[in-house]
């Protein structure tokens, strides 16, 4: 105990009251002196300021964010949309945010009962027969996914090592199926922006354990051949899972199970009211037709009738993906979402389909559309024709007019590329503010491309090097003019 007080002492200047003399004896001193120097605490050279200094000071560093509640968030692939005030105020009940996890059943009923209506409302709207809200984002949810496909054909005494994967899939897809050590057969996209069928039959071969898309794909385009697809897959005996990030351009309209999927994550902070940075943490939901049900992470929350208890019997299951219940606030917030629109879900989808195909019909004569088809919730755009790296440039300008950037040189096969998603929650205004700064960006390439490559002109920071800011990111804020900004850089 007195060398835990004497290391104690060395370390935070504090000395607890021990009641004796042993401890001011002058040993404290030798314990400093095995020390290495960088582990003995340095007085910190803190500013004595006032209440009133310190709220201006992070109230002027707020100012300097840009956030859903004060501007346009066209991210596309990522469905930056409005976060609904009323589930923030839902999700910190005292009833959610007090209860402990490990309570027993029968004082959290509430709790239980909503995990329970929220998987029947996901299984309605996708077409799957089982949840699990467990997957603290979308990739763990399809890591859980490519896992429970794993433990299926092991049980199958069937080995297949090989996952298809269109080329224009997010980058989790085969990061995920690496992972889980598969490999990843890539299909290139046809002119149309599907999955090229020809290339698609000649890769189906009898080790192939998955195919993975996304549905509408990352181009915006509802894969046109779905049913076709997922026939051939099972013909072969492999599983279909879908990657639900888009889930939010077919809710009421098209059902995943309905389209041959077996597996599906839905990104709970996406299509279900929360957007990255709005909320806190995410949330994965995956969702498996009824042969599958059996391997999902334990436990299960089950329906008893008059109550509701976890049930820990499924000895198939793949094992836990997250601790007790998942990112619970987020399957609040979710629950609020689909509670405020019941029926009425479809609307959600119809508005995002109406807005982006208006917003693409206004810039596609400007920018160059490489697929020419009615899209779903977001479309791609390419800037080739104004020249290399203009998309990082326009992106860079779109800061002075007021905007965020949206995604850009993704999907990886269209170059260029200005990757759009206005969402179902944005007015016609600002449809038509953000097409007549892409124009007048556009113009200015054209008149005065010096212009454009310096932006951001009024952001707090200036153009950064992209390549050393990666490799060697500097985290400490620096209050510069932009003279010092160019002289630091």
């Amino acid at each position: 105990m007195k060398l835990i007080f004497e290391y104690e002492e060395s370390i935070t200047g504090y000395l607890p009251d021990a009641g004796t003399d042993e401890l001011s004896n002058g040993k404290e001193g030798d314990l400093l002196a095995s020390l290495p120097a960088e582990l003995i605490r340095q007085e910190l050279p803190l500013p004595n300021v006032s209440e009133l200094d310190v709220i201006r000071h992070y109230s002027n560093m707020s100012r300097k964010n840009f956030g859903i509640d004060n501007g346009f968030y066209p991210l596309g692939s990522c469905t930056m949309k409005y976060n609904p005030k009323i589930n923030e105020d839902i999700a910190r009940l005292e009833g959610f945010t007090q209860l402990h996890p490990l309570s027993h059943e029968s004082c959290n009923q509430g709790s239980l009962q909503l995990m329970w209506e929220l998987e029947q409302y996901f299984n309605k709207l996708t077409g799957m027969d089982a949840f699990s809200l467990q997957p603290a984002a979308g990739s763990q949810g399809e890591l859980l996914g490519v896992m429970i496909a794993k433990a299926y054909y092991k049980q199958k005494r069937e080995k297949r090592t090989k996952i298809i994967i269109p080329d224009s899939a997010h980058g989790t897809n085969p990061a995920t199926a690496s992972m889980c050590r598969f490999e990843t057969i890539t299909v290139k996209s046809d002119s149309r922006g599907n999955m090229h069928m020809n290339d698609f039959k000649q890769s189906l071969e009898d080790d192939i354990a998955l195919v993975m898309l996304t549905n509408p794909n990352t181009l915006g385009l509802f894969e046109e051949k779905i049913l076709e697809i997922s026939d051939l897959a099972h013909r072969n005996g492999s599983l279909m899972y879908c990657d639900g990030a888009n889930m939010n351009a077919m809710l009421g309209i098209a059902r995943p199970g309905d389209q041959g999927f077996d597996l599906i994550h839905l990104n709970l902070h996406k299509t279900f009211s929360t957007p990255h940075g709005g909320g806190g943490p995410g949330a994965g939901a995956l969702g498996v037709k009824n042969h599958l049900a059996d391997y999902l992470p334990l436990p299960r929350v089950i329906n008893k009738g008059k109550n509701f208890v976890l049930d820990y019997t499924k000895r198939k299951s793949v094992g836990m993906t997250r601790y007790c219940y998942g990112n619970f606030g987020m399957l609040v917030r979710a629950y609020a979402y689909l509670m405020s629109w019941g029926t009425d879900m479809r609307k959600i989808s119809e508005h995002a389909i109406l807005n982006a195909n208006y917003l693409c019909s206004l810039l596609k004569d400007d920018f160059e559309l490489f697929y020419d088809r009615r899209c779903a919730h977001e479309f791609v755009l390419s800037s080739r024709n104004l020249g290399q790296k203009s998309a990082l440039n326009i992106a860079k300008r779109l800061m002075d007019y007021g905007f965020h950037p949206p995604t850009i040189y993704f999907p990886l096969i269209v170059p260029e590329a200005l990757m759009i998603e206005p969402t179902e929650t944005e007015s016609k205004n600002t449809l038509d503010e953000f097409a007549t700064a892409l124009k007048s960006i556009a113009y200015e390439i054209k008149e005065n491309p010096d212009l454009v490559n310096g932006a951001p002109y009024t952001r707090p920071v200036s153009r950064m090097d992209e390549v050393i800011a990666a490799r060697k990111p500097n985290l400490r804020w620096h209050k510069f003019t932009r003279a010092e900004d160019e002289k630091e850089k």
